[in-house]
């Protein structure tokens, strides 16, 4: 077993997967969960089960996080300042880059390195090619534990600022999450008129990877502020258009709730003068509202 030993708080789906990719490679994991049973299996498979979050803390250079929310994280830790000093924390809960910071400025107040991250994977990816996550926060503790954090993916250095990763994070989700609605709603169109999602499916998945390449063009568009060059399909079609999205839906009796806002957005964007434009320009309207504004 490596002389390296880690720590993991937290054992729902994605803290066992960061267990057991620690475990494959030989370190000395010690787990702790609120839920004492489910560190069981892990136990089964090598790892040293802790009594109590400070035991487990104790047991580890490096202690991973990986919690439902901050607030857990706080109270999970708040307990244990003496126990933090000269440790790591790389807490892999998601979060806000506000977050983030506050819980760096405290952990390193407590003489904690600390190391905020993303995780860019579901559970089953942890350990595969196919995972990612991002860090950021002290460039000491990336440094000098790098080759565990590879251990859960392929890792990506985001800076010193701690807020930085999880807004990387949140920005990636985003995206995630449009493209589901997409597809949740597309899904519920056919299945309106008594087709199957599976039958649809292979089309969807070859159109939206047909449409990926919009991802670098959009963010080139959005960086130079220049949203009307090129452009192949103009807001003022493209709005035009969309009132047949949202019509079809009611007609098969469907909300279009999931795909509304951004025809709204459309609208509002021709309506300022701008249709000519394409669908990067929806980016000034989000960019109208700051912090404090909701």
């Amino acid at each position: 077993m490596s002389e390296s030993p880690v720590t993991v708080l937290g054992l729902g789906d994605m803290g066992t997967a960061l267990a057991r990719a620690l475990l494959r490679a030989g370190h000395r994991t010690t787990v702790w969960n609120r839920t004492a049973a489910k560190a069981e299996a892990l136990a089964a498979e090598g790892a040293l089960t802790a009594a109590t979050a400070g035991e487990a803390v104790a047991a580890s250079p490096l202690v991973v996080v990986c919690l439902l929310d901050y607030d857990s994280v706080r109270q999970v830790l708040a307990p244990l300042t003496d126990s933090l000093s000269g440790k790591t924390v790389v807490n892999l809960t998601n979060g806000t880059p506000r977050q983030a910071r506050e819980l760096a400025a405290w952990a390193a107040g407590h003489g904690a390195q600390y190391l905020d991250g993303g995780i860019m994977a579901v559970p089953p990816m942890i350990g595969t090619p196919a995972a990612f996550l991002l860090y950021s926060g002290s460039p000491a503790a990336f440094a000098d534990h790098r080759a565990v954090l590879d251990l859960f993916g392929e890792s990506h250095d985001l800076g010193e600022d701690p807020g930085r990763a999880p807004l990387y994070d949140i920005a990636l989700l985003s995206a995630m999450y449009g493209m589901f609605s997409g597809v949740l709603h597309a899904y519920a169109l056919v299945r309106s008129d008594g087709v199957a999602a599976a039958d649809v499916a292979p089309l969807v998945g070859r159109w939206l990877t047909a449409m990926s390449g919009a991802v670098d063009g959009y963010a080139r568009q959005i960086d130079s502020g220049d949203h009307a060059t090129g452009v192949v399909s103009n807001l003022a079609m493209q709005s035009a258009a969309f009132v047949n999205f949202t019509g079809s839906a009611r007609d098969q009796g469907i909300s279009p709730e999931l795909i509304a806002p951004i025809g709204h957005l459309m609208a509002r964007r021709v309506a300022d003068g701008h249709g000519q434009e394409g669908l990067s320009g929806l980016v000034e309207l989000l960019g109208q509202e700051r912090p404090g504004t909701a």
